[in-house]
Parts: structure tokens; sequence; C-alpha cells
């Protein structure tokens, strides 16, 4: 019965019956999967019913075989079969293990210690296991059954054997057993590659699948909602202190604190409630050029534009906790943070980026062709992306995969230093200002812009997308101006501007 079985099962498995306009899918295998899903989802009946009506089995002939046999106990007829299947050899070794495993601590159960040795020295055998695996296997046996395996019911030693099956079919490839949720998987993967492929998709949650995927541009910030200019805002404080102009500033994660730099000048910390200075920065002539925050906003970094005075690392009491100096940290431009704390990535020398690991101090230095003017990591924290002033934006990896970064073209950038960033869900967009008074946006897969924002009169010089809301970004220009962006009509009424604050 079971060679005839097994001979209509082959021939099922090896069907020419497809489905599809194109003839890709195989029509026993669509219903296979269908029924397991069915029962996966709770719909027993319906599972069973389909299998009777299709006369095509959830579960292949082999593994029924292999369950029948576990639940009854017939050990050395579940060896045969797993020994009959074709499946590698290092999957049978496995499955076989745990059927002895079964096996041992079943007969250890009874009290048959003779019974248990002599089918560990047949998992010797039959399985190859090194002296020391097989004395830890006897081990962790012997302990189990001086604890809970000497008190094992009938209904303990069932529902051992079934969470035996249920690692079998986990283990147990196609065709003898279906991945789990395997419908629920292609399904899932078709959506994401559309997903994937969409230009402007930018919200969390679940898709229809009743039709391809595909966002407008609603979807992303493309008008402006708000300008922010002098006289229409509530002046918060005024902080004074600085000697020069202030060149760089730096909010702290946690929205407490601020960082500010002054132009050749000395790193300050400010109390953004309060106004106050907590904290001036000095060292022996140590010109701060940038700064930045470590992710839990108690530590901060900051570079200098004087050579070989390098990277200094402070507490916000002004601690210094640990400092890169010497030829090997010339001028540094700017610095970023990584989100997880563990990297910190500067531009020096005008044209070299250094990827530095603050854990294990390894490092990796990137040369671009061009001057660099400014740098931005995206939010979890694997890219990162520069400005070049040959008009051209480069994303490179921060794990150093890449042999050649993804580039962005489009904006206009030769004379200024322009800040981009990445921005949306995900960080999916990168967005940048531009020397002709627009705002570019780009999907990361996608090196010419999707979108260009009119509305500034002077250079844009810096941008920043909201980490908390995907769909709004702001935007500052020589204008002396700043722009809240939105998205189009179809979004206004999730995006009022009296919310804004």
């Amino acid at each position: 019965m079971r060679r005839r079985g097994c001979h209509n099962y082959m021939l099922m498995e090896n069907s020419s019956t497809t489905l599809g306009t194109h003839g890709l899918i195989r029509k026993h295998e669509f219903v296979r999967v269908i029924i397991q899903c069915l029962d996966s989802l709770g719909y027993r009946k319906s599972a069973s019913f389909l299998e009777s009506e299709s006369g095509i089995s959830y579960k292949s002939l082999d593994f029924e075989m292999l369950k029948s046999q576990i639940l009854c106990g017939n050990w050395d007829g579940c060896t045969d079969t797993l020994n009959e299947i074709k499946v590698k050899d290092e999957i049978r070794a496995s499955a076989l293990f745990i059927v002895f495993e079964q096996c041992l601590l079943e007969c250890l159960n009874h009290g048959n210690d003779a019974m248990a040795l002599a089918i560990l020295r047949k998992v010797v055998s039959a399985l190859r296991l090194g002296k020391d695996k097989a004395h830890s296997l006897a081990q962790s046996i012997l302990s189990l059954r001086d604890t809970e395996f000497g008190k094992m019911d009938d209904n303990i030693v069932q529902e051992s054997r079934k969470k035996l099956l249920v690692e079998l079919e986990k283990l147990l490839p196609p065709p003898i057993m279906l991945p789990e949720r395997r419908l629920e998987h292609l399904v899932e993967t078709a959506v994401s590659a559309q997903i994937d492929s969409c230009m402007y998709h930018n919200t969390l949650g679940a898709v229809s699948i009743y039709e391809d995927h595909c966002c407008g541009r609603d979807q992303i910030p493309t008008e402006t909602i708000q300008v922010l200019e002098e006289g229409k805002l509530m002046l918060q404080h005024t902080l004074r202190s600085h000697q020069n102009p202030v060149s760089f500033v730096a909010w702290s994660p946690d929205d407490t604190k601020l960082l500010t730099c002054g132009n050749a000048e000395v790193l300050k910390l400010w109390d953004v409630e309060t106004g106050t200075c907590r904290h001036t920065f000095r060292d022996h002539g140590f010109i701060v050029s940038s700064c930045a925050w470590f992710p839990d906003s108690k530590r901060l970094v900051c570079g200098s534009s004087d050579p070989e005075k390098g990277i200094r690392m402070w507490d916000c009491h002004g601690n210094e906790i640990k400092a890169w100096r010497g030829m090997r940290m010339p001028k540094i431009l700017d610095l970023a943070v990584t989100p997880d704390g563990e990297n910190l990535i500067s531009i020096f020398l005008d044209k070299e980026l250094r990827i530095l690991n603050i854990v294990t101090n390894s490092e990796r230095v990137i040369s671009e062709k061009h001057p660099i003017t400014s740098l931005s990591i995206s939010g979890d924290g694997k890219f990162f992306i520069v400005n070049l002033n040959s008009q051209e934006i480069h994303m490179w990896d921060v794990a150093g995969k890449w042999d050649m970064p993804l580039k962005y073209m489009g904006h206009k950038q030769d004379q200024y230093v322009i800040r981009s960033c990445f921005g949306g869900l995900n960080s999916a967009f990168i967005a940048s200002g531009s020397e002709n008074s627009q705002v570019y946006i780009w999907n990361r897969h996608n090196p010419k812009p999707i979108e260009i924002l009119s509305g500034h009169s002077k250079t844009v010089n810096c941008v920043s997308w909201n980490p908390k809301r995907p769909q709004m970004l702001a935007s500052a220009s020589d204008d002396n101006t700043i722009r809240i962006w939105g998205p189009g009509p179809s979004k206004k009424m999730q995006m009022q501007p009296e919310k804004l604050k």
C-alpha cells in the first residue's frame, strides 16, 4: 500500500498542470498551499473538504506515515521511513537524532535502562556521533530521567510525541512538508516587492491586496503649509554668550539640550527649557567646527577645525571621556554618530571620510574625488549621505559592503554648504536644498529627483525631515524664512497648520 501511495503521490508532485497566464504555477502545489493556509487560519473543516474534493493532501504521504508511526510509538518503522525518504544526509541525520532521543527518553520513563543503552549505541553508530557528543547526550538524558521523565504518564508522552512532530514539520523540506504559512509568505513577498518599487510609499500599516500597490505623490511633502519668518513667531529664548557668529547647532535626541558652535570659537551647552548656558567647553585653543550627540543625550563629540586637535568626547558636565588626536586626525569639517552609538563618522581633509567604530576602535577611510561639505546618517544607522560641491549626493553603507556609492543628482551646489537629510518611513527618501532656491526630494532607489519644491527666493541651505511625522519636511533659506512642507490636497486635513507647534 505504501509503495502504491508513494507512486500516486509522486505522480501528483510531477503533474504538468499549471496555472497563471505564464504557466509558472503548478496546480497541485497551489492547492496544497491553500489547504495549509486554511488550516493555519483555523478553517480546518474547509481545509479537509478541499483535500477531499481535490484529492490533494496538505501533508505528504511520507509525513502522514511518520505521524502514525510516532503517535503509536513505532520507532523502528519511523526510522525506516526516514531512511527511505529523499532528503539531504544532514537533514536525515538531524531528524533521526530527535526521533532516537524521544525513543530513548520513553525507554527511561518505563525503566528499561538496557533498551535505552542499546538505543544510545544505535544512535552513536548510525549517526556517527563523536565521543564527546554521545557522552553529553547520555548525561543530559540521564539527568532528565532523575527529574521529570520518571513521572510521565500516557498523556504527557502523547504531548511529547506531538512536539516531536512539530519539530519534524520544521525540519523536513518540501515537498515532504511545506514551510510554515507559505501562502502568507508568498503574498507578503509580492506586496513588499510592490512597496519597494513604489516611489512614493510613505505610510505604516497594511496595504490592500485587492489591487497592485501604487502610492501617489500625496504621500510625501510637496506643498508649503506654513512659512516661519521673523515677526510671526513667538520668541522663546535669546541665547547670548558667543563672541562670534554661530556656525553650527545640534539638538539632543531627547530635545532637552542644545549645542552651539561659535565660528572659530568654543562649544556651548544650553538648557532648552530655561535658555541658560549649562556649560562652556574650553580646552587650550580647541576651535570647534562641528558637534554631534550620542543617542543617550548624555555624551557628545566635537571636531576641531585646527589640524591635530582632532575629536573630543565629553559628558554634559565637561568631563573628557575620550579623545582622538594627532596626525591621523587632521582638520574636521563635519561629524555624526550612528543611532546605536557605535560608529563615529567624520569628514576630514575635504575629500575623505573616516568611519570609526568606537567599540572595536577599527576604522575605514572613504575617499571622494570632490570636496565634501556635509554628511547625514539614516534613521536606522545603516547608511549615510554626503553632499559634494560637484552637484552630487553620494550614499554609502556604514558596514562597508559597498565598493561604490549610490548617486543622486539634479540639484545645484558649487559655492555654498548645503545640508541634506534622510526622511520619510524607514528613511526611504533623501531631501536636499539647492543654490537655485528649490528643495529636491529623491527616493533612495532612484538617482533622479521625484519632486522639486518651489517657494523660497534664495539658496536653500538646510533641510530637516520630521522624524515622528514622515509627511512633514522643513527647509531653511537665505531668504530668512523656514518653510514647513506637507502632503498634497488629499492629505491636507491630516496636517493642519495650527497643529504644527
